[in-house]
Formats: C-alpha cells, structure tokens, sequence
C-alpha cells in the first residue's frame, strides 16, 4: 500500500512540476498550481483569509502553497493506492485533478490557450506515469516467490523508476521554483529605466522628524521590508513597453496611457503611508515610502468622469480590483499613479511597472498593483474585490498608534525606560500620542516632526519604573481633535480599533 502511494504522489508530483516548466516557457502569467492557488483564495471564506494573515503574515502564500503541496500529495497517494487495487480508477481520480485544474485556469483574467492546455497536459502525463509505476510494482508482486530470486529484476524495475521520477520532482520542482522566464525579462527592463526628475519633488524630511530611540523602524520603511499583501501568488510579470492604462466607463472620453507617455508627465514625488486593512493593532502592515508619480485626477480629467459617477474601479492584471470613491481621486491629495518607490523604479512585487497610491484610504480600495484599467463608475454598479466578500465599500483608515521599543516580553532594567513608536491618521495628521502606565493617568509623549499629514509620526516618552510587571497602553489624537477609538474591533468590515498594549517586565 505504502509503495502504491509513493508510485501515485511521484506520478502527479512529476506531472505537477512538468506542468510549472511548461509554463515558465509557455505561459509565464499563469500555470496550473497559480491558478489553482487563485481560485482557492478567491473561494475561501473572508475569516480565514484573515487567520492566515493574522498568522503568517507576508508569509501567507508560502504557507498557502505548502497546503497545496501537501494536499496533493495526499490525494495523489491515494489515487496510487486506488490504481493499484483497481485499474484505471486511480486514472479517473487524476483526471478529475486535471479537470479542477482547467477550471482554475478558465476563472483567471490571465487565461490564454496555452494556460488552459497545461493542466490537461499534466494530467496526461500524471495518467501515464501512475500506470506505469502502478504497472511495475503489480509485477513485482506478481513475480515474488519465497526465495525472492525472481522478483529481482521487477523490484528493481520499480525502485529504479521511481526513485527516477522522484529525483525529477524535486530538481524539477527547485527549478521551477527559482524558473522566472518573462520575470527576468520584465526585471532587465525595470533596470534600464531612469525615472526622470519630478517636477514637484518630495519636501526635505524635517530634521525632528526621527525621534532618535534605539530599536525604532526606520522612518521611511527600505523597499525589501516594505510589506506586501495581495491576491497574487506570483507576481505578474508587464513589459513597460507594452503596459497600457485605459480609463474608461462613465466618462465623456476613454483614454489610454503608455508607459513612455505616463514618464514623460509632470510627476509629483511625496512620502504616503500605506496601510493593509488586515493591519492588526499594534501590527506591522504599514510602511512609509517616497513615491513618485502622476496625480491621478490630472489623468481623470483627461477623460471627463459624468455625472452621477461616484467610484473608480481600477483592475490589475490578474484581475484584482478596488472600488476608489471618485472624490478621493480627484480632490487635491496625493492620489498618484506611481512609478518609483524610495528613488527606483517599483519593485516588481510592488506592482512594477505602475501602481496607484492614494493617501489616507486602505489598500483594499486603492492600492492597486500592476493597474491596467480604471473604470469610472457607480457604487451601485460596480464593487471591488474585496466588498462583496464582507468589507466596506469605502475604507478610510484609522487613527491608529504603536509601540515599538520596547519590545513586548523582553525584560528592561528599572530606571529610566524609553518608550518609543508611530502614529497615523493620514491625510490628517496627528496632534498628539500619549501612554498610560496600569490604567493610571496619561501621559503626553513628544511627537517628532511629521514629514506631512500622509505619513506617520514618530513619537518617545521616558518612564521612570521599579521592578515588576506593567501594562502600557498608547493612544494618539489626529489633528482634528478626535481621540483614537478605546474599542477593540476585529480587523472586519473595515480596519481594526483598540489602544495598541504590551505588558513589560521590569527587573533589577
């Protein structure tokens, strides 16, 4: 039985890994095993999509695909142990992998002839393989006698094909791991473009705007650590030179964007803090960037959104969507059709060669990655991913604040103890943050020069603690006056409330 399974996970693990070969050749934007892992982010409920980033993290769609991974193999063992006791229903099981595969690959944006040819394609090579191994290891066992002379040749037969089909998943299953096909071709292009000057560069940073406490995150977040959520398990690989925007819908007229036209623009470059709706209190779904692009609203203008148009549906290459309300792309933030990130061109993973940045709303309604299309429209009409599965249509983002130093379950020593974190309310400011010790009274932290009111604060307080354990809490007051919300709410329909609180153990 062991070794039917053995047989049936390295048949459909070699089909599987041929089939992400193929497609790094034949259909770099989409394969079987993205496709699959698409549909089933799509299909799983809101809830558990929020476990899996409340507990992995950016780690999300690695952990997705090792399920996947495992998944298969188990049902791929079992198909093994069927083929063996009964011919051809093994087959039937692989053919039923082959067509939920197709499937997947039909309910993709990135959907081609080819995509759709590869899971029937492993699906056939899977069939072949499992009846071949199954076929040897039955001739084995046919051939056994007691002095095991006979059985030789057969036993060797199958030990030898299968460790042959085993060596090629996982070399195979390597190469395709690190395979980057049009990935490479798109980066070699992302290498070669020079970002122009802006034509309204970024202010200077203040020089109070660092509040000089040790351990602290940077106040403009690098690139690599830059925190990336989204629905893609691969990134899209666009070719700048081919990449086209069009803007379409409610409009008096559609227009359409090249790259080398969007670089040619008057561009604007401004630090935004971005945040992940999925951000838990006190979590570290947000980053600060120096973003450079075109206003958005310039671009809609061209077009001549209509009355009664209230949204703009914008569709990354694989399908994505955010529902923007209209007045935020065009009132006189720094809503921005972005092209660099911190002084480069973006980074592919973050939306190379052009994504939108919209200062003071949540990215699940306006950070759109890889953006081909912006569709004015109505909320009525229309509706971006992520509100028919249970978030709001608009998502505004939270007055919210952090600790960060020091650390929460690391010991510090009694004394002078240095507090130290950030505080948001983008696209208005924030006046004040302040701790409290063990629910006693709160004390004003200093707030450090904000870069702008779309950008975090830093902010420090220095208590004085004996030994023992303490609760602190922080909370911040946006520029407006309102106090961050005490209440603590899940992440769902629209962002998490509640003061962010570490417990600190002080000892001698």
């Amino acid at each position: 039985m062991w070794l039917a399974a053995a047989a049936g996970a390295v048949a459909v693990g070699a089909a599987v890994v041929l089939g992400e070969l193929l497609a790094g050749v034949f259909s770099p934007s989409l394969s079987p095993i993205t496709a699959v892992g698409g549909a089933v982010i799509d299909a799983v409920p809101p809830g558990v999509k929020d476990w899996a980033v409340a507990l992995f993290g950016t780690a999300d769609k690695v952990a997705l695909l090792a399920g996947m991974a495992l998944v298969i193999a188990v049902l791929a063992g079992l198909a093994g142990v069927v083929e063996d006791r009964r011919r051809f229903a093994g087959i039937a099981m692989v053919g039923v992998f082959g067509l939920v595969g197709l499937a997947a690959v039909l309910t993709r944006a990135q959907a081609t002839f080819n995509a759709t040819a590869l899971p029937v394609v492993s699906a056939v090579v899977a069939a072949v393989l499992l009846r071949a191994l199954i076929g040897r290891l039955q001739e084995w066992a046919v051939n056994e006698v007691p002095a095991g002379e006979d059985a030789a040749p057969a036993r060797r037969r199958f030990l030898q094909a299968l460790a042959g089909g085993a060596a090629f998943t996982v070399l195979g299953g390597a190469l395709a791991s690190v395979w980057r096909g049009a990935a490479a071709v798109v980066s070699e292009a992302r290498s070669h473009v020079a970002l122009p000057v802006p034509a309204s560069a970024a202010p200077p940073i203040p020089a109070g705007a660092e509040a000089g406490v040790d351990g602290m995150q940077p106040l403009v977040t690098p690139n690599p650590d830059f925190y990336r959520i989204d629905t893609a398990l691969t990134v899209p690989a666009i070719n700048p030179d081919t990449w086209v925007l069009k803007v379409a819908g409610l409009v008096d007229r559609e227009v359409q964007l090249s790259y080398a036209e969007l670089l040619a623009k008057p561009l604007v470059e401004r630090h935004v803090t971005i945040a992940c709706v999925s951000n838990e209190v006190g979590g570290d779904l947000i980053g600060n960037a120096r973003w450079l692009g075109w206003p958005v609203r310039e671009l809609l203008a061209l077009a001549g959104p209509q009355p009664g148009a209230d949204m703009v549906l914008s569709k990354s290459s694989d399908g994505w969507t955010a529902g923007t309300p209209l007045e935020v792309l065009t009132d006189n933030r720094d809503a921005l059709l972005a092209i660099g990130m911190n002084g480069e061109p973006l980074p592919l993973e973050h939306g190379f060669p052009v994504r939108m940045v919209v200062p003071g709303l949540y990215g699940y309604v306006s950070a759109t990655k890889w953006v081909t299309e912006l569709k004015v429209s109505r909320f009525s009409d229309d509706a971006g991913y992520w509100t028919p599965r249970g978030w709001s249509e608009r998502g505004p983002i939270k007055t919210s604040s952090r600790i960060d130093v020091p650390r929460a379950g690391r010991p510090v020593k009694r004394g002078t103890v240095m507090f130290g974190g950030v505080a948001w309310a983008q696209h208005t400011g924030i006046a004040k943050v302040e701790l409290r010790v063990n629910r006693g009274p709160w004390q004003q932290a200093e707030l450090a020069d904000g870069i702008s009111l779309d950008t975090w604060y830093q902010w420090k307080l220095a208590l004085e603690l004996t030994e023992g354990q303490y609760e602190v809490q922080v909370r911040a007051t946006d520029s407006a006056g309102r106090a961050q919300d005490e209440q603590r709410r899940p992440v769902v329909p629209d962002g998490a409330t509640g003061f962010h609180t570490i417990r600190v153990d002080v000892q001698p």
